[in-house]
Order: C-alpha cells, then structure tokens, then sequence
C-alpha cells in the first residue's frame, strides 16, 4: 500500500476579492485510515480549508492532493473518492428515507443499498417515513448513511453535530467511529465540540486566523503540552522556553508549556496534564492568553 498521505496542502491559500484572505501559507499532511478533527474559532477558514480539501474550491495559491494526485472533481473517478455532509444535512424532505437511498444509489456507482438500509434498521430509522418528518439527529445519520453508502476513500464533515442533542451528537460520532473500524477510510471532521473530538478523533489540525497554528496526533501534543504552577513571576522572567498561554495571580502564574514529551521541569514548578480543550483555547485565545485551567488550580486567596 502506499504511503502517501490522504490529503497534501502545499502553500495553499484561497482569498475572496482582492484583499480578504480566508486561507494563507497552509501547509500540512493528513494520514489515512484515521479521523481528524479540525478547530479553529468561526472565520478560521475550517470551511474553507474542506472546500479545497475536496475540489469545491480552486486554491488562489498552493496546491492540495488525495492520495497523491491532484483533486479532480469534475470526473467520476474524483466524485467517487469523496463523502462529503454539510452541517445543515441538506436532504429532500419530500422524499422517504427508502427513496432518499435509492436516489443515492442512481447517483454513485459503487453505493451500498443494501448496507445503507441495514445501518438505518439498526438505527431504527423508519425507511418509508419522509426526511422532513425525522429529528434532528435522524436526519443527520441519514446524511452520514448516504455519504458512507458511496464507500468514499475519504469522508469530510462540517460541523455535522452543530445543532444536534449530546445523545445525538454522540450516536453519530459512533457511527463515525464504526465505519473507519470497518474499512480503508479517512474522516476529515470539522467541530466546535471539542470534548466530541477528543473521543473519536486521534489527529487534530487548528487554524487560527487563516493559517495552521498547530497540527499533530492528538496524543503526540498532548504528551508535549503541560501546565505549569509556581511562585509568581513575569513571563519573560520564568527562563523556561515553549510558553503558549500564561496568567499571574499575586502570588502564584500558570504557563501552558509545549516542550519535548518527557522533559524534566523546572524544581520551582509543579506540573500538571491537561486536556484537549485544555489545549485548543489556549492556542484559539493566542499569546498572552489566560492559561487554561488557571482559575481552578491557582490559590483562592489571589481572586
């Protein structure tokens, strides 16, 4: 099997007009077989880095690839390689789900009826109930079955659990999490639900301001990001190299920190894990940000 990767952007850039830049200078690598989860606050260019991602847009700049070949969406062999669900799950509402499926079937070649119709069953999606008439959540799974049912190389979502209920939101992420269990399949899922994506994804690439601010397995950044407490000091004063985010108190600060996994710290500061989330605001809030988790560890009599 190859080993190139499922998605290459090289310098890839998108501006709107003459001067506004949604995307610039991105450059990154997306493994396969795994599900990614983009962040990046709104105005980021999430939306528009999947656009490019998967033909919809031309690139001003840069270029991007599937599998090591230029995107070409304008042929069937492109269509076929891509699953693709808005965040407003767009379906025709008049249509019955069996009718919704049949009419995915008459489009994509190579579209799995028989196991679209068997995840809706287990789902206990009614096939002969009209799409207009089924919750949130429903809808959403019968856009992810569409997409599944084409048996894309790589699927991408856009903020697919935005408007749906915590147990929605989890029963889809599930079927996200099966369906790359069960085949060659590379997700490519854009959220504002971060404590979704620590649960399902294991890669993460976060924009900021239209440029890759940070990008890596989940675990990696993790193991490579920690926070730190000690006795107050100005941030330019600590000698210690790698601080993100820090906030001061009248006695004590808290550095975010990215330094080699394992590094020993500083005698004078204690060390404490953190979270995805942890991790994502700290990055999204930019330099001179209040350390994530700060309020909860730092000393009560400071507030």
């Amino acid at each position: 099997m190859s080993n190139e990767p499922a998605l290459r952007a090289e310098s890839l850039g998108r501006r709107y007009g003459r001067r506004t830049w949604a995307l610039r200078d991105c450059t990154l690598e997306l493994p396969r077989g795994r599900i990614i989860g983009l962040v990046g606050a709104n105005g980021a260019g999430k939306t528009t880095l999947l656009h490019l991602a998967i033909g919809l847009l031309k690139p001003t700049e840069g270029t991007v690839s599937m599998f090591g070949r230029p995107i070409r969406m304008d042929q069937p062999a492109g269509l076929a390689q891509v699953g693709f669900v808005a965040q407003d799950h767009p379906l025709y509402r008049g249509f019955t789900v069996a009718d919704t499926i049949r009419f995915g079937r008459s489009l994509n070649p190579r579209f799995d009826q028989p196991g679209a119709e068997r995840r809706l069953r287990d789902l206990d999606i009614p096939l002969g109930r009209k799409t207009g008439a089924l919750s949130g959540g429903q809808q959403a799974q019968v856009a992810l079955t569409l997409a599944l049912a084409k048996q894309p190389r790589v699927l991408v979502l856009d903020e697919p659990v935005a408007s749906l209920d915590p147990l929605a939101r989890r029963g889809v992420m599930r079927t996200l999490v099966d369906a790359v269990a069960e085949a060659d399949l590379t997700v490519l899922l854009s959220s504002h639900v971060v404590a979704e994506l620590e649960r399902v994804c294991d890669h993460l690439v976060l924009l900021h301001e239209g440029r890759v601010r940070l990008t890596g397995d989940i675990d990696d950044l993790l193991a490579e990001h920690r926070l730190l407490t000690g006795p107050r000091t100005g941030t330019q004063d600590t000698g210690i190299e790698g601080i993100v985010a820090a906030t001061h108190g009248r006695r004590h600060s808290n550095l975010l920190v990215r330094q080699p996994a394992g590094m020993p710290a500083h005698p004078r500061w204690e060390t404490h894990p953190i979270s995805l989330e942890d991790l994502v605001l700290a990055y999204l809030a930019g330099p001179g940000a209040v350390a994530p988790g700060s309020a909860a560890r730092s000393n009560p009599m400071e507030r």
